[in-house]
């Protein structure tokens, strides 16, 4: 009894998360649900809806996912047409069952609407999803795919042309900018399972490699073609979300509930753990590459053998019972011997020639000095204006987009493009306390003149690259509250909170800026 208890409770628990869970694939089912049967007299009732529904989704997800632009009614009737076209060869006028499709997807602007039981709290209750929204955009309506129209296309695995992780990061993205924290969780773990498949693969091919060159190397090409392509749009995509969520743990650090503080917190571990796993697939699957190579190499290698195996020859002749083919390795030993002899005039010249190596004296070389040696201080010295430079960009960076940046944020952003060594980096607490010798830069001023060291460093390094940033003023504002970094095993960096500020004027009030140009191209 107590063990049916138990069950009994489980389910009345689960359930209502669970039917909120299959909401997304309601609307699908009500949408083919004889559709296109009722529609003028069913002359259309042999068309799939259900391909035209997931046609439609996935035109969706392109145009405001991966090309970042809503979608306007003329966009979308042309790709149906097209469709109804090649698929079914459909032509004349077919404006009214475009529109038909089109209103039934979105269910005339309304939300669809499952019914469901809530056992916790004993009464029916409603679920609302839709696939499809629509604003007002420009004086003009334009049209979006929600998030469960992006969850339930993924959920169908029709995703092939892109990287699934990618897509899943779409996701990601629009489900922390709605705050549905325990929904991107979710995400996340698809996503790591993703990771964790790929990584499955790579060893699997790396023991066909081992095992079989010629099906290993073609292994290889598969499974680059399928992973390594989209590497590169993977990390950016994980650097935005990243951002996203270390925004939303300073804004439930401020303004959440301890629900909410939770989950976000979860949301960044979790979202930190698969960055490292991404990270560590990627320098895999490099390793990869390189050891398929290695073994392409050594494989050829081997096949160029330096000695005949005639008992081998002599096995192969007799299974396939063609003595005739000896003749072609016995034939070689059968030819006219050949003589090597030197001529006449050749021993003449050996006999009677003369060297005259004992009356050269020893060479005497010319010492100089290697003006272009350098000296471990100034290496490091050059060392340390690169990382400089590199920090002080990324600052000018966040402050000409964001206009304001805390220290906190500068520090997640950094963690990001450099990975959490960079709180080990002596030069990252350095270059804080050199730009906080003064409180106002103008990136001009700095141009034409340096006043301190950290200016002379960034000059010299960046170069051409400041001009971008010539129009740009910011002010550093201290605090006085402190922030403790983990920067090593048990040691903890202090330091005390800032704030760097884009100003509109040129200059500090009562200064005059100089005058500045930018140098000539050389002819």
């Amino acid at each position: 009894m107590a063990e049916e208890y138990v069950l009994i409770d489980d389910i009345i628990k689960n359930h209502t998360e669970r039917m909120m869970s299959l909401r997304k694939y309601y609307p699908f089912f009500m949408i083919t649900d004889g559709s296109l049967s009722q529609f003028k007299g069913g002359e259309y009732k042999d068309l799939d809806m259900g391909y035209l529904v997931l046609a439609v989704l996935r035109f969706f997800i392109n145009e405001n996912s991966f090309n970042d632009k809503p979608v306007t009614y003329k966009e979308y009737e042309s790709f149906l047409r097209g469709i109804l076209r090649s698929a079914y060869k459909l032509e004349g006028d077919l404006d009214e069952l475009i529109r038909y499709i089109f209103d039934k997807i979105r269910n005339s602007g309304r939300a669809f609407e499952m019914p469901f039981f809530d056992p916790v709290e004993r009464e029916m209750k409603i679920a609302r999803v839709r696939f499809i929204d629509s604003i007002v955009k420009e004086e003009d309506v334009v049209y979006t795919i929600t998030e469960e129209g992006i969850e339930f296309y993924l959920s169908t695995k029709e995703v092939k042309d892109e990287s699934t992780i990618t897509t899943e990061q779409l996701l990601l993205e629009k489900l922390i900018r709605s705050e549905n924290f325990r929904g991107s969780i979710d995400v996340i773990e698809r996503i790591n399972i993703e990771v964790s498949q790929l990584e499955q693969k790579r060893r699997e091919v790396m023991k066909l490699l081992l095992t079989d060159v010629h099906a290993g190397s073609k292994a290889v090409d598969e499974y680059m073609d399928r992973t390594s392509v989209w590497f590169s749009e993977e990390r950016k995509s994980f650097a935005k979300n990243r951002e996203l969520v270390d925004k939303a743990v300073k804004k439930a650090t401020y303004s959440g509930g301890s629900d909410t503080i939770r989950d976000v917190n979860r949301l960044s571990n979790m979202l930190k753990l698969t960055i490292e796993n991404h990270s560590m697939l990627i320098a895999a699957t490099a390793e990869l590459s390189r050891f398929s190579d290695e073994m392409i190499r050594r494989n050829r290698t081997r096949s160029l053998k330096n000695a005949f195996d005639f008992e081998g020859l002599l096995r192969r002749l007799m299974d396939t019972d063609r003595p005739e083919l000896m003749s072609g390795v016995v034939s070689p030993f059968l030819q006219i011997r050949r003589e090597k002899s030197l001529p006449i005039s050749i021993i003449d010249n050996v006999a009677t020639s003369v060297t005259d190596d004992g009356l050269r004296g020893e060479k005497k070389e010319e010492l100089k000095a290697d003006l272009s040696y350098k000296y471990d201080d100034e290496l490091l010295s050059e060392e340390i204006g690169r990382n400089f430079a590199k920090l002080f960009k990324e600052l000018l960076i966040r402050i000409n987009r964001w206009k304001k940046v805390t220290l906190e944020e500068y520090l997640a952003i950094l963690e990001v493009r450099f990975g959490n060594d960079i709180y080990k980096n002596r030069d990252l607490y350095a270059f804080l306390i050199h730009l906080s010798e003064k409180k106002y830069y103008d990136i001009k001023e700095m141009i034409n003149s340096q006043e301190t060291f950290l200016e002379e460093m960034t000059v010299d390094n960046l170069g051409e690259e400041l001009y971008d940033y010539s129009e740009l003023c910011f002010e550093i504002e201290y605090g006085t509250e402190e922030i403790e970094i983990s920067c090593g095993e048990n040691e903890v960096a202090k330091l005390t909170t800032l704030t760097f500020e884009k100003k509109a004027d040129r200059s500090e009030p009562g200064s005059e800026v100089s005058s500045f140009k930018k140098p000539a191209e050389e002819n």
